[in-house]
């Protein structure tokens, strides 16, 4: 069983997108890092436990404002996530950890700089790289095209022709399939079926490794879908997606002819609500 220095560990609970995370002040290391995989899986069980899309620890960092560990529901520690970048800048600046409102913070993906808009949060993507489009497979019985960009963590955009169709989509059956892809191996890609409205509207949905199913949203695939649209001359930032969960994402960008630059995504940050989360979670 695990142990910690205290029986009860004050966390929030916040969503950003109809992503949701739990949040704890990690800075006296309340959290070991032993075990804390293990307590990861427990506290993001639905219905056992606090329940959550991932979870972000805030620690202490000696140049910005702080780091996260960020770990995915199944525990597996990921580089980069957009809405909990959001939901981050905000935790930070509503416990003080910082305190103006714009920050700085340092994930596996490197430092990424937010800002405290009235309503909404604005963070910087990290510099997408590996694009590649036009990528032809064969899974789940179908032949697909995508496009694959790394925006913090691997993406692979499927394009479909019309609202009916992302609405039909088999996000589950054909993400959980093209997930584990050889093409995408060793790590795996997070996968998105996207439709574009018009040069400034989209609608993505994601399935989502770590979490292994569909999420109300995922800001990294969202901006992966507007950067692989864009690449293909399709869109013009800024672009507004509607995501699952009903809610929209702002993704602004500047492109260089090939290369995009100054990448930012801007949506709300919600607090859901704060509490103590009691050990007997181990035990469930």
């Amino acid at each position: 069983m695990m142990s910690f220095q205290k029986s009860k560990i004050h966390f929030y609970k916040m969503t950003g997108a109809g992503n949701d995370f739990i949040f704890i002040d990690n800075r006296n290391g309340i959290v070991g890092p032993d075990h804390c995989r293990d307590f990861v899986r427990s506290a993001c069980r639905r219905k056992l436990s606090v329940g959550a899309d991932g979870m972000m620890l805030i620690e202490n960092d000696p140049e910005v404002d702080f780091k996260w560990r960020f770990f995915n529901s199944d525990g597996s520690e990921a580089e980069m996530c957009g809405n909990g970048a959001r939901c981050a800048v905000r935790f930070a600046y509503l416990t003080g950890i910082a305190a103006e409102k714009r920050m700085a913070f340092r994930t596996l993906a490197g430092v990424i700089r937010g800002e405290i808009l009235d309503g909404a949060v604005k963070v910087e993507m990290p510099p997408p790289r590996g694009l590649e489009t036009g990528i032809r497979l064969e899974s789940a019985g179908r032949s697909f095209e995508l496009d694959s960009i790394n925006t913090g963590v691997p993406h692979a955009v499927c394009y479909l022709s019309d609202e009916n169709g992302l609405n039909r989509a088999d996000v589950e059956g054909w993400g959980r399939e093209l997930r584990y892809h050889p093409r995408f191996r060793p790590a795996g890609s997070n996968i998105d079926f996207a439709w574009i409205r018009d040069n400034h509207r989209m609608s993505v949905r994601t399935y989502e490794r770590g979490v292994e199913g569909e999420t109300l949203a995922c800001g990294t695939g969202v901006t992966a879908a507007v950067l692989a649209a864009a690449a293909r001359n399709l869109v013009a930032g800024p672009v507004e997606v509607k995501t699952r969960g009903g809610e929209c994402l702002t993704i602004h960008f500047k492109r260089d002819r090939e290369r995009f630059r100054e990448v930012f995504m801007e949506g709300e940050a919600r607090v859901v609500y704060e509490a103590d989360l009691w050990d007997d979670t181990e035990k469930l």
